[in-house]
């Protein structure tokens, strides 16, 4: 039989910017009993990669363009707010009243360029917001060679984030940034049940690790941002974040 064991990591503080996130989860597997294995797989909130990396900025240094003027008039949204949205993106896909959806500037298609202002403790009453890591794989990797260094256990990492989709309500954890394990699992020329060769299967393993994690995680004020998943099984070649993006020529709704 077929089992998964997805354990939150509780008692991780608030953290801020320059904190040792790799010193603090190795704390957090000594606090929860929790031994690493090979095999098992970490899965880290977006935020807190963010705030240790210092990806935080004050909408009061924030100098809004004419374009971000404009924009915010039209989505009813803070000019400032805006403009952070628009520095971190490509392209404005959509834009209503209430709704920024762009490109962001590492290819997710996303709400408000992954701008977050949730859980973005105001320490001194400044109104400040979060922005998605400079590059999620480059820190998925970063924790996986800290966390190997430390445990002697080479842990994989997934940082995830909460991302609607089109055409479905409510929010699902993806992977934004990956190290140590493949993003997709392609199953094209293995046979199914009847012996059919499978032509346009390809799993994403990563989103589905994210997700599940997601479920302990929570949005609110569950307090657990790290979460080890444990008995995972692939044989695929490692890959990044980077690769499940789809390419603008495969993309038939651009």
């Amino acid at each position: 039989m077929t089992s998964l064991e997805v354990i939150a990591l509780q008692g991780l503080p608030l953290i801020k910017a320059c904190d040792d996130l790799v010193d603090l989860i190795a704390s957090a597997f000594r606090l929860n009993s929790v031994t690493p294995r090979v095999g098992d797989v970490l899965v880290v909130a977006q935020k807190i990669v963010s705030k240790a990396e210092g990806r935080i900025v004050d909408l009061a240094t924030v100098k809004p363009s004419a374009k971000a003027f404009a924009l915010a008039a039209e989505v009813d949204k803070d000019p400032r707010l805006v403009e952070v949205i628009l520095s971190e993106s490509i392209r404005v896909v959509r834009a209503r009243r209430g709704v920024l959806i762009v490109e962001h500037r590492l290819g997710f298609i996303m709400a408000n360029a992954g701008v977050d202002q949730s859980n973005v403790a105001p320490m001194d009453g400044a109104h400040r917001v979060l922005l998605l890591p400079e590059n999620p794989d480059r820190s998925a990797e970063t924790l996986r060679r800290g966390l190997a260094r430390v445990t002697g256990i080479d842990v994989a990492v997934v940082i995830n984030d909460s991302f609607g989709r089109p055409w479905r309500q409510g929010t699902a954890g993806v992977a934004i940034g990956v190290a140590g394990l493949p993003a997709l699992i392609d199953l094209r020329g293995r046979r199914d049940l009847f012996g059919r060769t499978l032509e346009v299967s390809v799993v994403g393993f990563t989103d589905e690790v994210a997700a599940a994690a997601s479920l302990v995680m929570g949005q609110a004020d569950e307090a657990a941002p790290a979460v080890l998943i444990r008995g995972l099984r692939w044989s695929a070649p490692e890959s990044t974040a980077a690769t499940i993006v789809r390419s603008p020529n495969e993309d038939l709704f651009r």
